[in-house]
């Protein structure tokens, strides 16, 4: 990675309950497949749409690396 890469916090605030399963597994591929789990990821493109996808169920914060 370079020096000045930014980063995305991503923290889930909801349940996956009731849910379809694509959004499911959206949560699941960025890491996040419990309540108040927190990753730290590159922010790219692809992981930019899939924390679109499911933006009612984490909290995003950017952060620099």
């Amino acid at each position: 990675m370079a020096e000045n890469t930014k980063m995305l916090k991503v923290t889930q605030i909801g349940s996956p309950i009731r849910r379809t399963g694509d959004q499911r597994a959206t949560l699941i591929g960025l890491g996040l497949n419990k309540m108040h789990r927190t990753r730290v990821l590159e922010d790219t493109p692809s992981v930019r749409g899939m924390v679109n996808k499911v933006h009612h169920l984490v909290v995003v914060e950017e952060v620099d690396v």
